[in-house]
This record gives structure tokens, sequence and C-alpha cells, in this order.
């Protein structure tokens, strides 16, 4: 029922609801304002306006403020977290307010009274808890970005929270890495002080990267009380313990913490210490490498077509969570990596494991999630219950592990932790909450009905009550039937006196008389041809009925509390219990789909090796299988240093399009994350040394919003590998200069081959159309050819799919035009086009390009230590005035520079 405790509005003063309406609505001008009435979420005024629109539901109204109508719109509450779900994927902010007493309450105060209301929590896009309202195969991070100091001097730093498991982690970043370290967190919403998002350039960066950006008071992120504020949250007196912090990333820890205060409203989130990354454990990749390589998502925003969705073969959501932050992160040091690497190698080799492990998971609830509504007082007895499944299945797990490993000797490192993790549970609590919870479980703790029968004397007694009232009133009527020797006694109820006892007059006469000196039975009514009675029993047993069902649920709430204040106890042995199963899930899902799909274990090291054999892109291989059961053709890559080299090779890849190219890239790319999460990969062999930095120009697309043609896009991404590449980066270069006229496109491709090769010194594939760049092979060292083999047919190209020594000397793009349709005329005329532009072209070949044309000649130098010695012609250059030469002097001057430039060219 709603709530009609106020009269309609007219048109002068507003009722004592709506002022109260208002004054809540003012104190949370930014949120959609769901104001509780009775068993609805009302929304008034403009928020019922845009709450229609996006929700599809009906605009009303509710009286009259300043003489206009209110709008209105509601949703019941049992339907709240649907609603809630789809205003916060359209980028709304809820404020969530409450009755925080009984109506009942409030009328004893008058009339009038208004019950008290207040906002108990503000729903934002990072501050999710609810099962409801998460995806369980995803974090949910809320993210602060902070910045100490100005200008060049500037220091950035990320802090991410999870609140829905308790996660929290810091980093220091830079301006330049900024959009790189988001995309690989992936937040659902970053808070940022609000004169930093004032900056423009700041303001352009975070455009367009995904999370909802939030700005605050700069206060929030006060760095001199910084670490007060998290010391305080956290209860210690010194963050020491918490390792070293630098100022900025103090500053955005606190922004976190205080925004999540802001939210949460009174409720303390049980979150984890502040975990420092360091930026070189992780693998450094760019936002547009991420969304040309298609790590997590397709470029299209969907999971499906992504690695991860290739690789995931994790059973709980957990597993899931932490694969996902494994792709997304893939560490650099290689003791790290060979970590879980063993953890894969050994449910590979142990397959009776695996299944056992993966059994056991797969009926394993989200224990992380759980544990933080319970925390935040927003759980449910499902939620207990879920605790209650993941400590039997944590223990059936240990067991199990055991048992296959009994000394634990030769269990991996990683697999030990687990383990000893889950032996650390405490065994009474998953006890207790199998004893004290029921098999069925209702959703909300106000619906009862989850504590086990024989947990409680008292709570069965209630439950007897309130279930049985007519049976116990019936035993007892036969009781005092065979007590008075009255067979005809009836115990009889209305609305007037409640439960009674009636007899007839003759016997109601004869107990009066016979009670009189105990009063036992108490009379009560004389009617025509009965008497009634009650006893002190009777009474009793009525009051105890009539409160049955509130008593029951109290004892219920109890219960529950009790059992949350337990669990909320052991918290910290439960998040690591959380964290081992994450881990086991996600070794023993790596180590399943390495069997199923033949990939191996890689060797990664500190070398600059880069050695692949036979191998495959994990995406394109599944979905051949899938669509028509073709075989993937696997191929082998070589860009580590050749035999007295110390550098990494440049191989630059022609052949048509359709041909593998772009595959043939990716799948090296890939193969590279993979090896430094800690998966096995698709190939026969594979050596990688650690990649610190990856950069992938694949594809082409524009950035509209930012006024950024394709090929403006294509150059700003091409800038930002030139100027950031070390000698331990991969690079994954795709048609670079395609986007403008023929000749600067070669230009420009020609002019980063030689930057990359001599100043970047990186292991790099570079596919191009451009035969032309093919000749620099034989000019730079550690460049190397390779190109697709086709085969004609009839005129007609067939692909093969392999990479092989050489360089193409066609493209086939006429071919491939006739495969997608064009018509006959326009490959006809096309063809013409291409014989008269070869024999014009046959006039300049390849190989005399590289030496004829001098723009590339003058590439850039490779450092050295010896400066080189200066052109006697330009040190004459700059004697000579012309505005002092007479023609006969100028004469004998240009004689003079020739005479000089021919000494210096012997020099040379």
């Amino acid at each position: 029922m709603r709530d009609m405790n106020a009269d309609i509005a007219g048109a002068g003063r507003p009722t004592p609801m709506m002022e109260q309406y208002i004054e809540i609505k003012a104190a949370n001008p930014d949120c959609l304002l769901f104001y509780r009435m009775g068993d609805f979420y009302e929304m008034f005024f403009e928020d019922a306006e845009m709450a229609s629109r996006a929700l599809g539901i009906a605009l009303t109204k509710r009286g009259k403020h300043l003489g206009a109508d209110i709008p209105m719109a509601g949703v019941p509450i049992h339907a709240a977290d649907d609603y809630l779900q789809k205003l916060i994927s359209l980028g709304f902010r809820v404020a969530v307010c409450e009755q925080l007493e009984d109506p009942a309450e409030a009328k004893k105060r008058g009339s009038k009274s208004v019950v008290r209301r207040d906002v108990v929590r503000l729903v934002t896009p990072g501050t999710l808890t609810e099962e409801t309202l998460l995806d369980t195969r995803r974090s949910n991070f809320l993210a602060a970005l902070a910045r100490v100091g100005a200008g060049e001097g500037a220091a950035f730093a990320l802090a991410w929270i999870d609140i829905s498991t308790g996660a929290f982690r810091v980093a220091e970043t830079a301006f330049e890495a900024l959009s790189g370290d988001i995309a690989r967190i992936d937040p659902r919403e970053l808070v940022v002080p609000d004169q930093l998002f004032s900056d423009d350039s700041l303001r352009t960066l975070l455009r367009g990267l995904g999370p909802a950006v939030t700005p605050v008071p700069r206060a929030t992120f006060d760095g001199a009380t910084a670490a007060d504020r998290i010391a305080r949250y956290f209860g210690v007196a010194t963050l020491d313990g918490f390792g070293g912090f630098s100022r900025a990333e103090l500053s955005a820890a606190s922004g976190a913490l205080a925004y999540v205060e802001r939210t949460q409203i009174g409720s303390r989130p049980a979150l984890d210490p502040p975990r420092r990354e360091a930026a070189s454990e992780v693998m450094a990749i760019d936002h547009s490498t991420r969304a040309n390589l298609e790590l997590v998502r397709t470029t299209s925003g969907e999971r499906r077509g992504s690695l991860v969705a290739a690789i995931d073969r994790t059973v709980t959501g957990a597993g899931a969570r932490l694969l996902c932050e494994r792709l997304a992160s893939p560490l650099t040091v290689p003791e790290a990596i060979d970590r879980r690497l063993d953890a894969v190698a050994w449910f590979v080799d142990n397959p009776d494991a695996r299944r056992g492990t993966r059994e056991v998971l797969s009926s394993s609830p989200d224990l992380a999630r759980a544990l933080s509504r319970l925390a935040l007082d927003r759980g449910g007895p499902r939620d207990l219950g879920q605790i209650g499944a993941a400590l039997g299945g944590a223990v059936a797990l240990a067991e199990g592990l055991g048992a296959a490993d009994p000394t634990s000797g030769n269990l991996p490192s990683e697999i030990a932790a687990a383990v000893g993790a889950l032996a650390a549970l405490p065994p009474e609590l998953g006890l207790r909450l199998a004893t004290a919870l029921a098999d069925e479980l209702p959703p909300h703790r106000r619906d009862g009905g989850f504590v086990r029968p024989g947990f409680s004397l008292e709570l069965d007694e209630a439950r007897a009550l309130r279930d049985e009232s007519r049976q116990v009133i019936a035993r007892l009527q036969a009781d005092y039937a065979e007590e008075t020797g009255v067979r005809t006694l009836k115990i009889r109820h209305n609305a007037v006196l409640g439960w009674f006892i009636e007899v007839g007059q003759a016997h109601g006469e004869k107990l009066m008389a016979a009670d009189a000196g105990t009063r036992r039975f108490i009379h009560r009514q004389t009617m025509a041809g009965a008497f009634r009675f009650t006893t002190t029993e009777l009474a009793d047993l009525e009051t105890r009925i009539a409160s049955a069902a509130d008593r029951a649920l109290q004892i219920e709430l109890s219960v529950f509390a009790d059992l949350v204040e337990r669990v909320v106890a052991a918290s910290a042995s439960l998040k690591a219990a959380a964290e081992a199963l994450a881990v086991l899930d996600v070794s023993a899902a790596l180590a399943e789909i390495a069997e199923a799909e033949r990939f191996t274990r890689p060797k990664v090291d500190r070398s600059l090796a880069f050695s692949i054999t036979a191998g495959r892109h994990p995406v394109v291989e599944q979905a051949l299988r899938a669509e028509a059961g073709d075989p993937f053709v696997a191929n082998d890559c070589v860009l580590g240093p050749g035999p007295g080299e110390s550098r990494g090779r440049l191989t630059i890849v022609t052949g048509p399009n359709m041909g593998g190219k772009s595959t043939f890239l990716r799948q090296n790319a890939l193969i590279a994350v993979m090896a430094q999460m800690g998966a096995f990969v698709p190939a026969e062999h594979a050596e990688i040394g650690v990649v610190d930095r990856l950069f992938s120009r694949v594809g082409a697309a524009d950035d509209l919003a930012r006024g950024r043609s394709t090929f403006m896009v294509e150059m700003v991404e091409t800038a930002a590998i030139l100027n950031q590449a070390t000698e331990r980066s991969l690079v994954v270069l795709d048609e670079i200069g395609r986007g403008t006229a023929t000749y600067d496109g070669l230009s420009i491709a020609w002019g980063t081959i030689e930057h990359l090769h001599e100043i970047n010194g990186c292991r790099t594939l570079f596919a191009t159309h451009y035969h032309e760049l093919t000749g620099l092979a034989d000019k730079l060292a550690r460049v190397h050819n390779a190109t697709v083999k086709v085969k004609e047919w009839k005129g007609d190209v067939v692909f093969l799919h392999e990479i092989v020594p050489g360089a193409a000397d066609r493209s086939y793009g006429i071919q491939v035009a006739k495969l997608a349709g064009l018509p006959e005329a326009v490959i006809r005329r096309a063809r013409g086009v291409l014989s008269r532009l070869e024999a014009a072209d046959r006039q300049n070949p390849r190989a005399a390009l590289v030496d004829d044309l001098p723009l590339f000649q003058s590439r850039p130098a490779a450092p050295s230590a010896e400066p080189a010695p200066p052109d006697p012609a330009l040190g004459l250059l700059d004697t000579i005035d012309p505005d002092d030469l007479t023609p006969k002097a100028a004469l004998e001057a240009l004689y003079r520079l020739k005479a000089a430039r021919a000494e210096g060219a012997k020099r040379e």
C-alpha cells in the first residue's frame, strides 16, 4: 500500500511530505531520488519525468506545487533492483531514501506527522553490491585519479576498489600511460577532483574510455589528510604495515575511500588494505592496442569473439574475474610467471585432480561477494547459505588436493598456498552455518523461514503456535474436557472476547460452584443456555498465538544477526579462501583448455628471444572449427636477435588481402600476452623474452568525437609507438601509411621502419602492401622479409595462409575484389589500368628505389660515440654573403662550393 499520510498539496504551501521530499532532493541534486512510500519508491518533478522516459513507466501526478501539477512516477519495492540496473546502465545515479520508522509511530506524533525518511545509500556504477546488479564474471571497480603537482613535474596515481569483493589497489602512472592503465583496470566509474576534470587535455583523454566519470570536490583528495583517512578507515595508527606509498598514491587511495564512505552512508565495506602495484611488474598495453587485439571484448563491445571468451573455461564467477584481471595485466617478472605456469602444468599432468577440483568448484558460490553484502548489511539468508556452501567446498578441495599429493611436497607454490588458505578456515563456522540454516532459503531475511527446525527450541515453539494454533487449542480443549468431565466443553474465538471456554448452562453453574475456591476457570460471560470462561493459561496462550509470527521472525532475525557477526569476524580468512578458490579455478581452467586445444607451456625469461613454432590464433582457430570444421594453418615466427645481434628483428610481411597477414600479426601478440599472464599458448613451442610494452596498430578507425580522421588516428597511434617502444617491446604494425596519398604513405612507412630499426630496436612485425619496402632488407641488418603463400588457378587466387621467407611482388587486390562480387566490368577495367601502371613502374624497379630517392638515403643514424666530420662545403657556405657578390664572384664561389663538397664526399 502507498503511504498517504499527507494531504495532497494545494496551490500554496506544499504539504509536510512534499517539504520533506524537496529538502532531501536538494541534498542530492545529482541523483534520481527513490523516495520510499509504503511498498513503492516514488519520484517527483524532473526525476519522475526522466525516470518515466528511461524506464518506460507511467507518468502520473500528485497534487500541485506553486500552482502546477507535480509529476510523479514510481516503481514497486519488490522490482526495484531491475529498475536500478537499467538506470545505472543508462548512466544515472540513484539516491535511495528509506522510511526510518513505522507509519504507526509517526501517527502518534499527530495526524499530519510525516514518516521520518533519509537517504541510506547512493547507488552508482562503481559501488554496486547486489547480485542482480552485478556481472558475475566481471569485476566492478571504482577508480580514483589523483594528480600531485603541476606541469612536467606532476605525478599521477590511480586507486581502484571493488566493494563487491573488497579488492583495493593503488599504482603510480603518468599522463602518457593514463589511458592504458584505465583500460587495464576497466573501472565502471572513475572519480576525479573537479579542478582536474576541468583540465581540457585530461577531459579529452578520458572521453571515450568507457567508465562513467564523476567529478568530486577537491577536498576529497586532500593529500595532507590522506594518510590519516586511510589509517582511520582500517583502524591502524600508521600505514607502515601496508607498505610504502607515494604522495599521489595516498591522495588517490584517500579519494576512493572518501567516495565509498559518501555513497555507503554509514555502512562500512570490508575492504582489503591497499596493495601497491608497481608499473614495472606489468606489461604496458595502451588503450588502442587492447582494442585492436580484442583482449576482453571485441571492437563492437561484445565479449563473444574476444580472447578471454576463447580461453575462459572457469566454472566460478570469481575465477572468471581473476582470469580477466590476469589477461588485462600480463606480468613482466619471469619468476612470478613461472609460478603460475607451474600450477597450470600440475593440473595438466594430474587430470583426475583437475576434474575433481572443477567438479567441486562448479557448485561453489561467490564467497567474496556474499561476504561483502553481509558486511554492508545488504545480505540475506541466501548469502549466508553461499558462505556455508563455499566453506563446504573449500574443505572438500583441501582434502582432495591433499589426497592427490599427501605430503604437499610436490604441489606447485600457487596450489600449495591455496590449499593452505582453505585449510586455515575456521571449521566451527561452517558447522554453525550448516546446523542453523534450512535447506531452502528465502532471498530476504524479512521473509523468515530460513532457520532449520531444531536449531532453537524457542523458535520451534513460536512456529508451532503460529502454524499449528488450531492443533494447540484442540489439545488444550481436550485437556480441559478431561479435567472437568464436561465432554461438550469447547474453546471458541470471536473478535470481541478472543479465545474463551464455552459450556452449557448446567455445566457452567456446576463449574462456577466447583471452582469457587481455586478460581481456575474465570467467568467472563453468561449467555442464554451457555457460560463462557477463560483461564490464565488460555489468556497467556492467546497472547502468545497473537504474537507468535512476530516473535518467530524476531528470533530468526536474532539468529541471522549472530551468524553475520560470526561471518564478518572471520572475514580475513574467508577472503583468503575466496582468492584461493579463484586461483584454483583459473589454474585448472587454463589446464583444461591447454589439453583440449593442444596448447603448450611457453618458456619466458629475461632475454630478447621471440621464437614461436607452429603458432596459431586461438580465437580464429576455434571459429574456423565451429563454422566449417576447417583446420587452422600454423606458422612460425622468429623476432629475437640473430647470431651476433643484440637487438630484435623487424620482419616485413607482404602478401594479398585475406591471405592471413593480420591474423599472423595478432596471433603472435596474443601468444605473448597469454605467455606472460601465465597460460599455456597455442603453439608447438614458444620461447619469449619478457615483453615490457606491447603495441599494436592494426585496422582502421576514426575518432570523430575528437575531430580525428582515420589517418590522424593511425598517425597518433604510430607516434605513440615510436616515442615509447624500447628494445624489450613487441610492436605489431599493419598497413602504416595507407590512409593518405601513395607516396606520402610509402614515405611515412619507410621512415617508420628505419626509426624502429635504428632507434627503438624492438621486436617488430610490419605488414604492408608497399612492396618497395621489402628492399630495406638489403640495407638494414635486422630487417627480414616474409610473405604469404598463394597460388593462382585460372585467373583466381588460392590463399594458402602460410608465412614463408621472401617478398611478394603482387597484392592480388583485383582477385580479392572479384571474390567480393564487384561487377565484371569494373574488374576488366581494373585489370587494364593495373597493366599500364605496372608497365610504367618497371621503368623504376624497387631495387633501384632505395638508392635513387634521396629521402630514403637519410635514415636515422645509429647512436655513435664519434661525431660525424663537418662538411667543408657547409663551412665555406657560412663565409659567403650573397649581397656582396658580383656575378663573377658568385660563379667563383659556386666552383669553390662544388670542390669542397667533392672533398667532403671523399672523406665520407
